[in-house]
């Protein structure tokens, strides 16, 4: 099976640079690039002169167009799969399509690129070596559910929030994993205004109450500590451990 049938094509996730000289080529080549939301991506391929045909894929009606995709595939037909901004799947209702063609039999690519919470993760100071990605919180049922389930995770904790729950979320976050809990929020990445606050979970919340806060958000909390459980302090070698 050497034909792939999908491309998983991560895109910028603000700074238009910042897409691979790779990720145009499966562009410029496929007969279909399938979007979660075809004005944003006609941006994108607008750009860079890409003119290939556009299709929406997104919550209200992949449930419908998933088997006709797959089948379009099956006959030979080429897709890429592209997110408003990083890699699709993430977050997003990319997973549907994967899912089915990989049941299809399908060869499937994903190529490497933007991810939100990567740069936030790896710049906010706090353990990456082990990590618990959540993306976004239920915003009602299961909520308070998953946070009681997350207050004695020892791995650093990720998630995808937007602006208008931010300060809400934040307050969540003091009464379930404590104020102290050192955590780092970063918004509009890569972008003209990119912004990373450090601190404690209440110094966080402080800090983004006194201000109207626009762009896509990840908040990095770290783990409970093991010192806090009553056992040693963890570390990435110890010499007790190796």
């Amino acid at each position: 099976m050497d034909h792939t049938s999908l491309y998983l094509v991560p895109t910028p996730i603000g700074n238009l640079g910042d897409i691979t000289l790779r990720a145009l080529e499966v562009l410029k080549s496929v007969d279909l690039i399938l979007a979660e939301d075809t004005r944003t991506s006609g941006f994108l391929l607008k750009h860079y002169s890409i003119d290939k045909p556009l299709k929406s894929f997104h919550n209200f009606n992949e449930h419908r167009t998933v088997s006709t995709l797959v089948e379009r595939m099956q006959q030979g037909e080429t897709f890429a799969l592209v997110s408003d901004a990083g890699t699709p799947g993430i977050s997003d209702p990319g997973f549907l399509i994967s899912r089915a063609a990989v049941q299809a039999g399908l060869k499937i690519e994903c190529l490497p690129g933007a991810t939100a919470f990567v740069p936030a993760l790896v710049k906010s100071g706090l353990p990456c070596d082990r990590f618990v990605f959540e993306g976004f919180l239920p915003v009602k049922k299961g909520r308070q559910t998953l946070l009681k389930s997350l207050v004695d995770e020892e791995r650093t904790l990720v998630f995808y929030e937007s602006p208008y729950r931010l300060t809400k979320t934040l307050e969540q976050f003091c009464e379930y994993f404590g104020g102290e809990r050192q955590a780092s929020v970063s918004r509009e990445l890569t972008k003209k205004f990119e912004e990373t606050f450090n601190g404690t979970l209440q110094e966080v919340l402080e800090h983004f109450s006194k201000k109207e806060v626009k762009g896509e958000i990840v908040l990095i909390v770290a783990g409970k500590s093991k010192h806090d459980s009553g056992e040693r302090p963890s570390k990435y070698h110890s010499e007790e451990e190796d």
